[in-house]
């Protein structure tokens, strides 16, 4: 369903950082985020300058979709990292932050067309196949893609596990493309990866090099806004997945 402004597709973006998924679909064009959900009160300040049009609510827990039921193309989603990367414990399940059961639930609920997920390399064994199923068990077609920040000509590799899905009965396709990023499929695996040698250092040590530099922040940096942008999603590489459902859903 779009939204009253004819040809508009609606996006929806949980545990939203400082904006990553909403600034993207901005890039794209053709897309508007009517909500965000995020707790952090740093984080909340910077989406209420950046997008005031949206709504935002804090904790997921407590957020029903219901109200945005058949109302919302897109859900997009980067479950907090730190139950599954290797720079932390990786409890999983078993720390309070693992947050996939809520994200699931939310999807549930406002039974969205489309669906884009984000997290750590290391979710792959910690998770992945477990959320492809419970998808699927939703009714959605799902793809998952390895794709690192360097795909997007970033200074820093930074692998990240994304997943695409569809609803089952509605639009689908087996391939995604862009200007900036195209991913094949391998043959004999239903996951797909893009591959830059050039950037084989831990992207950690890489930002530490740049950060300040070649991306142009300040230095000292404010530790609110350090934390901020190392959660955040890389937004080049969510424009091409949503450029890819505006030019299918353009098509209809």
């Amino acid at each position: 369903m779009t939204n009253e402004r004819e040809g508009v597709l609606t996006h929806l973006d949980a545990f939203s950082g400082i904006g990553g998924w909403g600034y993207a679909a901005r890039l794209c064009g053709g897309i508007q985020t009517v909500q965000f959900i995020e707790n952090d009160p740093f984080c909340q300040r910077v989406l209420h300058k950046n997008f005031p049009e949206a709504k935002i609510d804090g904790d997921v827990k407590e957020f029903s979709g219901h109200q945005y039921r058949g109302g919302v193309n897109i859900f997009t989603a980067s479950p907090p990292c730190q139950p599954v990367s290797r720079a932390g414990k990786r409890r999983g399940k078993e720390d309070d932050r693992y947050l996939w059961g809520e994200t699931l639930r939310v999807i549930d609920e406002i039974n969205p067309d489309w669906v884009i997920l984000e997290n750590p390399f290391d979710f792959i064994t910690m998770g992945l196949d477990e959320t492809l199923f419970a998808l699927a068990n939703l009714n959605y077609e799902v793809q998952s893609f390895i794709i690192p920040a360097c795909a997007v000509q970033a200074f820093h590799r930074r692998d990240r596990v994304w997943i695409v899905g569809n609803s089952i009965g509605k639009h689908r396709t087996k391939h995604v493309t862009g200007n900036k990023l195209e991913v094949e499929n391998q043959e004999g695996s239903d996951r797909r990866y893009v591959h830059d040698p050039r950037w084989e250092q831990n992207w950690i040590e890489v930002a530490t090099g740049f950060c300040g530099d070649d991306d142009g922040l300040p230095r000292p940096m404010d530790i609110n806004r350090l934390k901020a942008l190392g959660n955040s999603i890389v937004p080049q590489i969510a424009e091409q997945f949503f450029r890819a459902i505006v030019q299918i859903e353009s098509a209809l």
